[in-house]
């Protein structure tokens, strides 16, 4: 213990809000851990989503930012879940270097019954549908997607699948969320917490890991790549490792990311490395807004039209813009009706 302390005391800790690369040398193992305070407290209180809908936008939000602050371009990482479930629609935008922004959609009936029926786990929430990540280096670019089945229990094993199918690397995922009471001037209150790691093989020797019979070669299409790779035991004592993690440690902000590191791997030996800062930060912005406006036709425009006024909420960060059709080239306005009325928001 005195050994981590020291090791610990000269080290400058990330804290909330902030994703640690790591390494482990020995074991050919690289990985991103982070704990979400106060970013994800600020996300979820705004959106104010029933409990289980909270916990499951968390999950998404934890993975979103571990494997987004691993892009090495400017560009946005961008998580979506579409499904048949209760929770029909999640997504987490990561924007480099720091921003994020998320949001759920959720039909009230179909939840009322899951809580009721006590069916919350992610599995019953989302029920079947897809996983898609992707890729955007922006304007001149073609974006890369990488699509899933949600196929798993958890939110951990459904990015695993992804792994294993799109990416051909041996992954572990964990991921936690916490509602932890703290004292405040006004007493206790309850906020958000969450944490999450996820570690791959990456061995630098092609010696420890070879592919015989990938996907789309002379394996069967759905091979799972532990079986088709052949590797020492290094992944495996990283795997049993990793899985003695508890869902409060992800989450305990008195553990930290560098401690609980360090219990993981100090026998073996972990190098961390600078960590990378993450907010909530929407991009949306009234100049935004307009432009999207100006690109409706006139019948669109004229549709988005209520009480003689244009009203745009951002689905991410909730802010309302308000806009008079007269801002407006007439073009865009020309069809609206003397009352003014539309049929909908835009």
């Amino acid at each position: 213990m005195a050994q981590e302390e020291t090791t610990l005391a000269e080290m400058t800790l990330a804290g909330d809000d902030a994703v640690v690369p790591f390494h482990v040398e020995p074991l050919d193992a690289r990985g991103r851990a982070v704990q979400l305070g106060p970013m994800l407290d600020s996300i979820l209180d705004r959106h104010d989503y029933p409990e289980p809908v909270a916990r499951l936008l968390a999950e998404m939000i934890v993975l979103t930012v571990l494997l987004g602050t691993s892009l090495k371009f400017d560009g946005k990482f961008i998580s979506q879940t579409q499904t048949d479930g209760a929770v029909d629609l999640l997504v987490v935008d990561f924007t480099t270097p720091s921003s994020v922004r998320a949001y759920a959609r959720f039909d009230e009936e179909k939840l009322a019954r899951a809580i009721e029926a006590n069916a919350t786990t992610p599995e019953a929430l989302l029920g079947a549908g897809i996983l898609a990540l992707t890729v955007d280096q922006g304007e001149y670019t073609q974006r890369y997607q990488g699509i899933v089945e949600l196929n798993g229990s958890s939110m951990e094993e459904v990015a695993e699948s992804y792994f294993r199918q799109s990416e051909q690397i041996p992954t572990t995922v964990k991921l936690a969320v916490a509602r932890i009471a703290q004292r405040g001037e006004d007493g206790f209150k309850e906020s958000w917490r969450a944490g999450g790691m996820v570690v791959q093989f990456l061995p630098d020797s092609p010696d420890r890991m070879r592919m015989p019979d990938l996907p789309g070669g002379d394996g069967p299409e759905d091979a799972d790549v532990e079986d088709t790779v052949e590797f020492d035991d290094t992944w495996l004592e990283t795997r049993a490792l990793v899985d003695t993690v508890d869902a409060s440690e992800l989450t305990d902000p008195k553990v930290g990311v560098e401690r609980l590191l360090y219990r993981l791997f100090h026998e073996r030996g972990v190098s961390v490395f600078p960590s990378n800062p993450v907010a909530d930060d929407c991009s949306c912005s009234r100049e935004r807004i307009r432009s999207v406006l100006e690109s409706f036709s006139r019948e669109e425009f004229a549709e988005s039209i209520e009480d003689g006024k244009v009203e745009v909420t951002c689905e991410f960060c909730s802010t309302e813009y308000v806009f008079s059709p007269d801002e407006f080239e007439p073009s865009a306005a020309a069809d609206t009706d003397e009352t003014g009325q539309g049929g909908s928001h835009a």
